[in-house]
């Protein structure tokens, strides 16, 4: 992993843009991640954000090299966020 590119284990679940979001630490900058419910659903199952929340936990590992991916390729979306798809 690059050392440059750190993820603390802060996910939640944000209601509002129905992902679970997590922050990324870019050369000391936060950056935010996200994987929304229904990426979730569809590669792991569940039906409720509690489940996609413990299916981001059990994969996080895979789940932060991909981000890592799209953060060094600079897949930022307007806002800044980097999503998983």
């Amino acid at each position: 992993m690059n050392q440059a590119i750190q993820f603390p284990d802060r996910e939640e679940w944000s209601a509002e843009n129905e992902a679970v979001c997590f922050p990324a630490l870019v050369n000391g900058m936060q950056l935010t991640c996200a994987i929304s419910g229904v990426t979730l659903a569809n590669r792991y199952g569940g039906d409720m954000p509690e489940l996609w929340l413990a299916d981001f936990q059990e994969h996080r590992w895979d789940l932060e090299e991909e981000a890592e991916a799209l953060i060094q390729s600079q897949q930022e979306d307007i806002y800044g966020w980097i999503w998983l798809s």
